[in-house]
């Protein structure tokens, strides 16, 4: 069974078709039996939202979408996929793009046209969504290039090694390496990290790996539709449902190739499990759709670094779904690019000011 989904930027759709879970097995006294009930689009969202959805449904009814069972296919697919979304963002963002290597990991450095380069400074570290297993050259820059161009920062875009042929903590050690060759030329304070979906997570991890290896912590840090917890909670059923997708069970995202070698009780998989290391963690920046399966996850992941200590932020755009940044037309789009370039702005290099 193929999942439908919306966002298209799947996380989900990678994992077996058992993964919507067992439907006729019995449910506890806490489960509820939702009605079938119509769910209008939210009057808080833009048209251009609206008609976007309008067509993603489409094109999910008519099954253009790629085999869960199949990794070549869905790779091919999402290929396609990021390249339209690059040209759209091409269209509307001016900035230079150089392939290089950071630590020995391929990169892609993004300036803003006319950005005058020099050494040290601030430095954005993106990394891109995509199951962890694509999502790398086109779909990385279709995350770095309007963040570079509204922050006026350049961004660095981690190609890190993809599951499941480089599962847990394969993504991790490239970050890692990344991290270290850019703490050669620039202040850890100066120095933001980003992703979205399992680029979300993946940030979250990264910083649990600096923290735990004594490496200075980044000044700030953003996960988007993606944190340090496991994919769990209400929105896995409701935001699902929202989209007209299959509920998933509790801990089925953590099926997911690449996180197949990671336990649960482990702080740099999961930081959001242990409120020692949150301590420690810099600004952080939670952001996603109502209709996310992840708003649980980030909500609970927000609300444990305040009780952490932490300067943390939320932001739930209503009726959008998952990964909706990467549709740089729609007015919360451009919205989620200011707010992400003001929080950088307004926390890197803040130790030093």
């Amino acid at each position: 069974m193929a999942v439908r989904a919306c966002g298209l930027w799947l996380i989900v759709a990678v994992v077996s078709p058992a993964w919507a879970g067992d439907q006729a097995s019995a449910p506890d006294a806490a489960t509820l039996a939702l009605p079938a009930t119509p769910l209008p689009f939210s009057e808080f969202a833009s048209a251009p939202a609206r008609e976007r959805f309008i067509a993603l449904q489409a094109e999910a009814r008519a099954g253009d979408l790629p085999d869960p069972s199949d990794l070549a296919e869905q790779r091919r697919f999402y290929q396609r996929y990021n390249d339209t979304r690059l040209a759209e963002v091409r269209r509307a963002y001016d900035a230079e793009v150089r392939e290089t290597t950071l630590g020995g990991v391929p990169v892609h450095v993004v300036t803003p046209r006319g950005h005058r380069e020099t050494k040290g400074g601030r430095v954005l570290v993106n990394l891109h969504g995509g199951a962890f297993m694509w999502g790398a050259g086109s779909g990385a820059l279709v995350e770095a290039i309007p963040v570079a161009v509204v922050s006026g920062i350049p961004v660095v875009t981690v190609d890190y090694r993809l599951a499941p042929e480089h599962p847990y903590p394969a993504a991790v050690d490239d970050v890692e390496s990344v991290y270290r060759a850019l703490l050669k030329e620039h202040r850890a304070d100066d120095i933001g990290l980003y992703g979205c979906s399992a680029g979300g997570m993946l940030a979250a991890q990264a910083v649990a790996r600096f923290l735990t290896q004594a490496l200075p912590a980044p000044g700030a840090v953003a996960t988007l539709c993606g944190t340090g917890l496991p994919f769990s909670g209400d929105t896995l059923t409701l935001g699902q449902i929202a989209t007209a997708s299959a509920p998933m069970k509790q801990s089925d995202l953590q099926r997911l190739p690449y996180l197949r070698t990671a336990r649960l009780d482990d702080p740099i998989a999961f930081p959001g499990n242990d409120a020692a290391l949150l301590a420690r963690f810099p600004p952080t920046l939670l952001m996603a759709g109502s209709r996310d399966f992840s708003v649980s996850s980030l909500t609970t992941m927000h609300r444990r670094l305040l009780g952490a200590g932490v300067d943390a932020d939320l932001v739930v755009f209503d009726g959008l779904w998952h990964a909706f940044l990467v549709f740089p037309d729609l007015p919360e789009s451009k919205e989620a690019y200011t707010l992400i370039a003001r929080f950088f702005d307004r926390h890197l290099g803040e130790a030093h000011r």
